[in-house]
């Protein structure tokens, strides 16, 4: 029985057969959430633009059927705002129960708005996971802060993400790597065409702008708050300068750009480009693994810092299955669920849990994993910074679109 079907984001879903009864499940009382899930279909919303995510989410909706007699359903979406439009336009229906959409992969900005519209489940449940007891709330506060919104246990955390480059050691001398967006920029002109970044609003497109607005910017607690209209031309103006001497000196001379991540990668594999970039420290050794990239593919990062975040998954209010989007959340921050996840053969997704935490034979898992021979240790990753308010995101993107917006 195939498990996982996949479903295109704009067809319709069709009638829902398991709406929850009256009232939310408790995850403190666990065996009555596991006896509630049993039989439901979960409607798991999540970005499919990758192969070995997609692959590692089918082997999950294995799992859970198998233990717990859940089906789960990847909704595939190229844009996790599409999910929540759903969401809002359900509740502008009235439609508070039964809702289309179950579980959600997020962070940032759609987080901020479902927060903000009050459209997710009542906060608290993450912590109430049975599971939540191994996270790394210590060593990893963005499990608890999601681009400087609190989380308040309305989303559990799934990854980590942190701002990698990547080139080929067989065509660029790692001596001549750039160090930070300012040598980027000598970089580019001293090699033009070699260069580019995915159109925003692709995620990793946004993620740059961000990057060089956070090096750039006169005072970086400015991008902790929300945007002010009154300072957001002046606060911006060292980004949009940079970008108007980078373009020219990009890929096509920035008259065009790759489509998303996937697109940049099989740019850099064709030898279009020399450096590309990724939210995961373990993509470049998972690309190896895939065939995707050479095996002369290494990794490099700024000294000074890159963003770095946490990716979450979280469940509307108005969801049909909540008690298995529970069990599905909560297998999902297993000590087996994240090893699998961190193996640069599956996934590569950094884990969210703390090693210390674990049993001995879960801690294993972690410390038998080759995270592969392009993965940077930790202490080479450098510093994270902070990622800006959500609202910044949305303000650069539109801001993007007006100035260089192509092919829209």
């Amino acid at each position: 029985m195939r498990v996982i079907r996949t479903i295109v984001a704009a067809l319709a879903l069709g009638a829902l057969v398991n709406a929850t009864s009256a009232g939310e499940p408790d995850p403190r009382d666990w065996d009555a959430v596991l006896a509630d899930a049993r039989g439901e279909t979960v409607y798991f919303n999540a970005w499919g633009g990758s192969q070995n995510i997609n692959a590692y989410i089918e082997w999950a909706g294995a799992e859970i059927e198998r233990r717990f007699g859940i089906e789960l359903v990847q909704v595939k979406l190229d844009d996790t705002a599409n999910a929540v439009a759903k969401v809002v336009a359900e509740k502008a229906a009235g439609k508070d129960e039964g809702g289309s959409v179950d579980l959600i992969w997020i962070n940032g900005e759609n987080f901020a708005a479902m927060k903000r519209q009050d459209l997710l489940m009542t906060p608290g449940w993450a912590e109430d996971l049975p599971n939540w007891q191994y996270v790394d709330v210590e060593n990893k506060p963005t499990v608890r802060t999601d681009f400087t919104v609190p989380v308040e246990g309305l989303e559990s955390p799934w990854g980590m993400a942190k701002l990698v480059f990547f080139y080929d050691e067989a065509r660029t001398d790692p001596a001549d790597l750039p160090s930070d967006a300012q040598s980027l920029l000598e970089w580019a002109r001293a090699n033009p065409g070699r260069f580019s970044y995915p159109q925003p609003p692709d995620f990793i497109g946004s993620s740059f702008l961000k990057q060089v607005l956070v090096e750039l910017v006169e005072d970086r607690s400015v991008l902790q708050e929300p945007v002010d209209e009154a300072t957001f031309d002046a606060v911006t103006a060292p980004l949009f300068a940079y970008l108007d001497e980078l373009h020219p000196a990009m890929w096509r001379s920035g008259r065009a750009y790759p489509q998303n991540y996937p697109a940049m990668k099989q740019m850099l594999a064709d030898n279009e480009v020399d450096i590309i970039f990724a939210f995961n420290p373990a993509e470049a050794s998972s690309a190896i693994e895939n065939g995707e990239l050479p095996d002369t593919v290494r990794s490099f990062t700024f000294p000074a810092g890159t963003l770095a975040n946490t990716h979450f998954l979280a469940i509307p209010y108005n969801a049909a299955s909540k008690a298995g989007a529970l069990v599905t959340a909560n297998f999902l921050l297993s000590p087996e669920a994240q090893a699998r996840k961190q193996d640069p053969k599956v996934w590569g997704d950094p884990t969210v849990l703390a090693p210390g935490k674990l049993e001995p034979a879960d801690r294993r898992r972690f410390t038998a994993l080759d995270l592969g021979v392009a993965t940077l240790a930790p202490d080479e990753l450098g510093p994270a910074l902070d990622e800006p308010h959500p609202s910044w995101m949305e303000r650069l993107e539109g801001e993007w679109k007006r100035r260089y917006g192509v092919g829209n």
